[in-house]
């Protein structure tokens, strides 16, 4: 079975469900931080990445080994479910702009938690090493993508921000 299908829940999920839910959310979960420095090297990484794994599953097939199709099928499971919560969580923030609510509680980025958990999934179900290798440079390329958003967010809601970074950790 070609693993481009595991790719539907996530366009569904991102793009669909996100723009029924509130079209601002959509522009929202578009938009990037200002990038200084090596974030926009990291932020070239992370859309060339992002265009690898999705162009990449298109190729790969689906293990038929129980073992890494059960294993790979409780992440992805996990992955999707947490791809949707974040996104309903990010669809809804407080009146000031700040999500603080649902998974945003316990994790500043759950989104990005989310789709690492996802492709994860996607790793096991194909067992590809070089899947695996694109999605370690698209999470680390994702993490000077987070420096820049919450600068950004440091900027833009001063205090109540620095209040919830010290209270929340960055990633789960």
């Amino acid at each position: 079975m070609n693993s481009f299908i595991t790719l539907i829940p996530l366009i569904v999920i991102r793009f669909g469900l996100l723009s029924i839910l509130d079209k601002e959310a959509l522009k929202r979960a578009a938009f990037f931080a200002p990038l200084v420095g090596k974030e926009k090297v990291a932020y070239l990484f992370y859309q060339i990445t992002n265009i690898m794994i999705f162009v990449y599953l298109c190729f790969l097939k689906i293990t038929t080994d129980p073992y890494w199709f059960n294993l790979g099928l409780v992440i992805y499971g996990l992955g999707v479910l947490l791809c949707l919560i974040s996104i309903l969580n990010f669809a809804k923030p407080s009146k000031n702009g700040i999500n603080l609510k649902g998974l945003y509680r316990f994790s500043r980025n759950p989104m990005y938690v989310a789709y690492f958990i996802y492709f994860l999934g996607c790793v096991l179900l194909t067992k590809s090493l070089i899947l695996f290798s694109i999605v370690i440079v698209f999470q680390i390329s994702a993490h000077w993508i987070i420096l820049s958003e919450e600068r950004w967010c440091v900027k833009k809601f001063g205090k109540e921000y620095i209040n919830y970074m010290t209270n929340v950790r960055r990633y789960i």
